[in-house]
């Protein structure tokens, strides 16, 4: 879940307190757990992905906010310890790519998602799920290579 985050984000402080909130989510709602509906990770996923999103409406608004493009990789921060640690170079390719594009390799890397629990929590196709993700590491690889 960390791994999710950590990858959405540019703080480490935030991921860390939005897994916590999920976890909290998850517990306070455990009696509407279905597992005939989805696989617990599923339904622990879609909690996040809206922690997520309603984290980037509660920030749009702030007037420090810059868009991540804008700031120079070396000023991005890193996160060290238990997360994915993502080098400058890599957050700034990452910050290239569309929103969908990072919302799936958050979630089959920083996650570790399979392809179907990826296209179960998104409602895509497994093979669309498997095509954005392909592309979008040629796009980083290109980018990282240049």
């Amino acid at each position: 879940m960390y791994g999710f985050f950590a990858y959405r984000l540019n703080s480490r402080d935030d991921a860390e307190d939005l897994t916590q909130q999920c976890f909290e989510r998850a517990l306070r709602a455990w009696d509407r757990f279905d597992p005939r509906r989805a696989a617990l990770s599923t339904w622990l996923f879609a909690i996040a992905r809206n922690l997520l999103i309603d984290h980037y409406r509660a920030h749009a608004s702030d007037s420090g906010n810059i868009p991540l493009e804008d700031v120079h990789p070396s000023a991005l921060p890193s996160v060290d310890g238990a997360g994915p640690g993502l080098e400058p170079e890599l957050a700034h390719a990452l910050a290239a790519l569309a929103d969908r594009d990072r919302e799936l390799l958050a979630l089959r890397y920083g996650a570790d998602l399979t392809g179907r629990e990826i296209a179960e929590l998104t409602g895509l196709s497994l093979a669309n799920v498997q095509q954005i993700i392909s592309r979008s590491l040629r796009r980083l690889r290109t980018a990282l290579e240049a």
